[in-house]
Formats: C-alpha cells, sequence, structure tokens
C-alpha cells in the first residue's frame, strides 16, 4: 500500500542499546495511509488505517508509536510497538487500525493524532444510511458466526458485496471447520423489524462455481423473543442467488443456518440481505 505521507517522529524508544548506542528520535519515519478517512456508525463498517514505522538510523531499536482519539473515534489499538531492523534498504515495519464510532455519531470531521509529531489523520464521520421500507436491514450490522476462517473477515458478507468474482479473503465469510455442519452466521438487527424476505448470495464465480462450491442446503431462522425459528428452508441449491420468502415475523435477528454446501467441506457466504415488509 503507497504511504501517502511520512514524517520523522519523536517516538518512546526502550532502552534496551543502552544510553551510549541510543539513536535518534528522528531516525524513525512514521506513515499513515490513507492521509484521511470516512467512516459510518454500522458495526460492520470501520474504516482502515494502515500505520508504518521505518527505521532509518544505523542502528535497531524498538519504538512504540502512540494514537490519539478526538471526539467519537474508537480504535482497535491505542500503541503500535515493534522491533525495528537497522537494514539498507530501510524495511518499513506495519500495523493495521481498524477505527469505528458509535451509530449515534454526530456527522462531522474528527482528528486522530498520530505519534508525537501530532501527525493529523482527518476522520469523517458520515450520516447513517437510510434502512426504511425497500432497504436492506442487515447492511453493515453485527454479524456473529459459529466460526469463520483465519483468512476470512466476519463482515465480509454484510459488506454490500454480492459479487462472487470479489470472492477473497477481503469479501464474503467462509466457515473454519472444514466438513463439519452445521455451521451458521447470524445479522443482528439495529432495532426489530418486521421481516419477510431474505437474499443469500453464496459463491458462484467463472472459477468456483455455485454447483461445486456454493452453499447447498440451509434454513433460514429469525429470532423472536429470544427464540431462533424456521421462516424458510433451501435444498439441493446449485445457483449463486437464493431468494427466501415468509410470512411477514417482526425479528431482531436473522440466521443461515448452513447445513451443506456442494463440495461437502464449507459454509460460504457472499452477501446476505434482509428485507422487510
Amino acid at each position: 500500500m503507497k504511504i501517502s505521507r511520512v514524517v520523522a517522529a519523536t517516538l518512546l524508544v526502550g532502552a534496551a542499546l543502552g544510553p551510549s548506542s541510543m539513536p535518534k528520535a528522528t531516525d524513525v519515519a512514521v506513515g499513515v495511509s490513507p492521509a484521511a478517512l470516512s467512516v459510518v456508525g454500522l458495526p460492520c463498517f470501520p474504516a482502515n488505517l494502515t500505520l508504518t514505522m521505518t527505521n532509518t538510523g544505523q542502528n535497531p531499536r524498538y519504538a512504540d508509536l502512540t494514537l490519539d482519539p478526538h471526539g467519537p473515534l474508537q480504535l482497535s489499538r491505542t500503541l503500535f510497538s515493534s522491533w525495528l531492523p537497522a537494514v539498507d534498504p530501510d524495511q518499513p515495519v506495519s500495523a493495521p487500525v481498524e477505527v469505528r464510532v458509535p451509530r449515534d455519531a454526530k456527522p462531522g470531521t474528527y482528528k486522530l493524532e498520530v505519534g508525537d509529531s501530532r501527525l493529523n489523520v482527518p476522520v469523517t464521520v458520515e450520516p447513517l444510511p437510510p434502512k426504511g421500507p425497500g432497504e436492506n436491514l442487515a447492511l453493515g450490522e453485527q454479524a456473529t458466526a459459529s466460526s469463520t476462517h483465519g483468512n476470512f473477515t466476519l463482515c465480509g458478507a454484510l459488506d454490500g458485496d454480492k459479487d462472487s468474482e470479489h470472492w477473497d479473503t477481503l469479501t464474503g465469510w467462509n466457515d473454519g471447520t472444514r466438513a463439519v455442519f452445521p455451521d451458521t452466521y447470524d445479522v443482528a438487527l439495529s432495532a426489530p423489524a418486521t421481516v419477510n424476505r431474505v437474499e443469500l448470495y453464496t459463491l458462484d464465480s467463472t472459477k468456483y462455481p455455485a454447483r461445486v462450491n456454493g452453499l447447498r442446503d440451509w434454513d433460514v431462522q429469525v429470532r423472536v423473543s429470544g427464540t431462533w425459528q424456521t421462516v424458510a428452508q433451501v435444498r439441493g441449491n446449485t445457483v449463486g442467488h437464493v431468494t427466501s420468502t415468509f410470512a411477514p415475523v417482526s425479528a431482531d435477528a436473522v440466521r443461515i443456518l448452513c447445513l451443506d454446501g456442494n463440495d461437502h467441506t464449507y459454509s460460504r457466504i457472499v452477501e446476505l440481505e434482509v428485507y422487510g415488509s
């Protein structure tokens, strides 16, 4: 990833090298990418920032990089610590940071300060997307699953991308228990809603057709007063997109109970959408 802005920063440095060999603070360059972020207050829509520290001096060292969020900004980490080798060419060391805000965060631009140099990353909080009649109630909401493959993200099936050609570790969900069923993938709605339709997109690309790699058998369930109820069933599926309709019911969560895949190994969901009447 291209580093959009690099500055020298004053860092907290360990004393492992001893006072006589302590490198200068300016021997560490700090980078952030991208230089600005936007985020919306949905649990599965964090903004992603990459931090980079590079030792430009002659001696290896430890360094700590601190992050100071302002306003409603919430970070997955506020400290990046690393051993920085002294090599030629310089070798950057990177770490990811997820930036989130609460659902009720006030729209506007807030700053994230990085390091003692006060490198500021502006973070714009965008208004929540509308979720009225006809809108996808599952988009960006909180996901839970029985397991998730280590190369995938839990929120991958609620990110709005339903194109199987994009299937990789960045979009879609894949369970983490090979050839073990059932698996579950749940989405908690922001508030109880009357739902009557679920759209499920399973893996179906040129390289990985649904009849070979897609989800084969599953139940659609809704949670009513803390109890899961089955409202639709799909068996023997060989296509990439299936619509399940059912009698309207007020629920606060929706679950896909995955019973088998066409290759009998994994449960794969590219996107899950939930709609109300």
